[in-house]
């Protein structure tokens, strides 16, 4: 059963947090910042939220570093919106499947190209 309420937290916090970062922070540093998932512990006392940055390496570092330094009015923001007695620690990781997944795209795409030859 708890199982089943993680996963609905983890999505409203992502949701939630989607919102709060494309609209709430003004830091120049933050680029296109996609929220890709969210893992929610079974006790609701941590959320690991995986980020997907669009950009270079040094766009990428930018922006998770404006988001870990604003993770206290992220988290303040999101108590206000989710009705929790205790609000998540937010612990933020980049998602890197999307970058692995366009490279293993234009892998398959060079093979493809090498057999027509």
């Amino acid at each position: 059963m708890s199982k089943i309420r993680a996963g609905r937290v983890g999505e409203q916090i992502k949701k939630e947090l989607s919102q709060l970062i494309q609209s709430g922070l003004k830091d120049p540093r933050v680029g296109f910042v996609t929220v890709t998932g969210v893992d929610v512990t079974n006790d609701l006392s941590q959320a690991k939220v995986y980020l997907s940055v669009f950009g270079d390496e040094e766009q990428v570092t930018g922006s998770l570093k404006a988001i870990e330094k604003a993770n206290g009015f992220l988290r303040s923001e999101l108590g206000k919106a989710i009705r929790l007695r205790h609000t998540p620690e937010l612990i933020f990781k980049i998602d890197e499947s999307v970058a692995y997944g366009s490279h293993i795209e234009k892998l398959l795409g060079e093979i493809g190209k090498t057999d027509q030859s």
